[in-house]
């Protein structure tokens, strides 16, 4: 049985709360009934958005709630949308997140495997929170990811939301979680692999994504971009194309995660997918496509090209972030009172800063402030001063959310010192 309590005194960050039976005691405050653990259980269980769950042995990070809270209002979208929700999560830990697929976005159905069996009664504990086994809204099994994947497709059982939170760059799950997709079904999917992203490996990029990553000033969008391009390689390959919704970046770990839609048909050409070049020599990005290739330069010196200009690829190209649909997601985390409910607002500034990110005018990678102080030997000026002087100049600039110290702008490196200097008055040379 499962007690939903709402109260004025509330303290958690969301507007319910779910408790097992005989849980816990009760106090009235405000005319509410509020529970009241012992102090062991208090020590055993976690709580988040009002859901408590219990970690167990299994591994949990925190600080990825955020992750968990971008899925779950994307999965609830899906739910109003379509009128239904079956979700599976592969690799699913202790299973928080199909908690939360269950009692915050109201799957139908979820399917929660990992393979390590020793988290089964935390899986299954945790679970029963929101309905019962009997109930059949959820299952629990322990097999390989690819394995629970390839026999629910083998089934014909597809699903309309997939979650595969994998560590390091294993990215042998993509091809089994497109085919046990649904047209038009979500793929959220995860890499953790800050090495390969930053061009520190990438001979091992190569084999995971396909991609030949060098080093960029820009690497953890990179490290976004790469994981995308994987994706839509997989998804060409069986005759389907990706639109990515939100690209999300955590420096935690680091964590990579993207959510795309699933689209019936290939695209015929190479439309957001090719080579990305910086020159260390003038700091400028350029896009190369594949009928380039053997004509790479940079406009600033084409004699030193080999010398000055670093090309990784292919990587994905194309927009990171769907402006409409992180709209309709703040909307949502509004309604479920998600939004100022601890005290910064974080969640908000996250989905701001990426619908300014999707402004289709601005290029891939961004300006670190830094690297711009550096090469024009001045004080950077305030980020917020500096966007503003670049829409007053015509040029298109936002935040990025993935370096708080930068800046997405199609302003070439050498106009961007210009207004830094007019902006401190300093004498441009």
């Amino acid at each position: 049985m499962l007690f939903i309590l709402s109260s004025p005194c509330q303290t958690l960050s969301s507007p319910r709360l779910y408790f097992p039976n005989n849980s816990f005691s009760a106090i009235k405050c405000d005319g509410a009934k509020v529970p009241v653990f012992p102090q062991k259980t208090r020590e055993s269980y976690l709580i988040e958005r009002g859901l408590e769950f219990s970690a167990g042995d299994a591994f949990f990070r925190e600080e990825s709630a955020t992750g968990r809270d971008l899925g779950v209002l994307a999965a609830s979208l899906h739910k109003k949308s379509n009128g239904r929700l079956r979700v599976l999560d592969a690799l699913c830990g202790c299973g928080i997140r199909s908690l939360r697929y269950l009692a915050e976005a109201e799957a139908d159905f979820v399917a929660a495997n990992d393979g390590n069996e020793s988290y089964g009664s935390t899986i299954v504990e945790n679970l029963s929170r929101v309905s019962s086994e009997e109930e059949g809204r959820w299952v629990v099994t322990h097999l390989e990811a690819n394995r629970v994947m390839t026999d629910y497709y083998l089934q014909k059982n597809l699903f309309d939301f997939i979650d595969v939170d994998s560590f390091g760059s294993d990215s042998s799950f993509l091809r089994s979680a497109i085919c046990t997709l649904k047209f038009g079904g979500l793929l959220y999917v995860t890499s953790t692999d800050g090495y390969s992203s930053g061009g520190h490996r990438p001979h091992h990029s190569l084999a995971a994504y396909g991609a030949y990553v060098r080093p960029m000033p820009y690497a953890n969008e990179i490290g976004l971009r790469m994981l995308i391009g994987g994706v839509a390689r997989e998804a060409s390959v069986l005759g389907y194309h990706i639109t990515p919704l939100f690209s999300y970046y955590a420096f935690h770990g680091p964590v990579f995660r993207v959510l795309l839609r699933l689209n019936r048909g290939k695209i015929h050409d190479s439309r957001y997918y090719g080579y990305i070049g910086y020159c260390n020599q003038c700091g400028n990005s350029h896009e190369f496509s594949w009928d380039q290739l053997g004509q790479i330069s940079c406009s600033c010196s084409v004699s030193e090209v080999s010398n000055s200009l670093v090309v990784s690829g292919p990587l994905w190209t194309g927009p990171l972030h769907d402006a409409a649909y992180l709209m309709d997601m703040l909307n949502l985390a509004k309604e479920w009172g998600w939004i100022g409910c601890d005290g910064k607002d974080s969640l908000e500034k996250l989905i701001t800063v990426m619908m300014d990110e999707s402004d289709p005018k601005l290029p891939f990678g961004y300006i670190k402030l830094d690297e711009m102080a550096s090469r024009a030997k001045i004080n950077s000026p305030r980020l917020r001063t500096l966007i503003s002087a670049m829409h007053q100049k015509g040029y298109a600039a936002s935040r990025s959310h993935i370096a708080t110290n930068a800046i997405k702008t199609n302003c070439p490196m050498t106009e961007c010192i210009k207004i830094a200097k007019e902006l401190l008055q300093v004498s441009i040379a």
